[in-house]
């Protein structure tokens, strides 16, 4: 299991940088670590949906999707990182 991959296996986990990226977004005001949090959350929303089969009806095992969603989230949470600590 990849360190990305155990957000599939525990969508819950997901939940984890959302709040640290509001904790953060609250405290230093910047927009880009809002957006982070904001997207980690939905991901959070949507890998749930994907585990309790709300999304998919079949066989959900080969996630295209995950190619697409992960270096967004990875770019995003990049520049977030980045904008927190400018903002320090």
């Amino acid at each position: 299991m990849t360190l990305l991959g155990i957000f599939v296996e525990f969508p819950w986990l997901a939940l984890l940088p959302s709040v640290a990226f509001g904790v953060a977004g609250y405290r230093w005001r910047r927009a880009s670590i809002w957006v982070a949090a904001i997207v980690w959350l939905l991901y959070a929303v949507y890998e749930t949906a994907m585990s309790r089969r709300i999304l998919c009806s079949g066989d959900c095992d080969i996630r295209v999707d995950l190619l697409l969603i992960y270096p967004i989230l990875l770019i995003v949470s990049g520049v977030a990182v980045l904008s927190a600590f400018r903002a320090r």
